[in-house]
């Protein structure tokens, strides 16, 4: 336990950090997901109506990965990794046309 109000505030601090990066981490991966599963009923049935939901997932996953870089929660690097990921993958299914 802690001996001193600081580090006691420290700890505080940390947990509720903590939380907050879990929250923004377990959107990312779940938008990515619903992104993925949307491409990839795209991918099976190319219509207009299903690209404009890939766009709209794919618009708040991209969202989302900005604002968990604008936090702190992930390094940009890492932020522009998974957006180049989900853009990849849509030029895949798009030239594969």
């Amino acid at each position: 336990m802690a001996n001193t109000k600081s580090a006691l505030k420290r700890i505080q601090i940390a947990e509720r950090n903590r939380l907050r990066n879990k929250s923004y981490k377990s959107a990312v991966k779940t938008l990515t997901k619903k992104y993925f599963q949307t491409l990839e009923t795209y991918s099976h049935n190319p219509t207009p109506e299903i690209m404009t939901s890939v766009e709209e997932s794919m618009s708040a996953a991209y969202s989302k990965i900005d604002k968990a870089v604008k936090r702190g929660v992930y390094h940009r690097n890492n932020g522009a990794r998974k957006k180049a990921r989900i853009a990849r993958a849509l030029q895949k299914v798009v030239n594969s046309d």
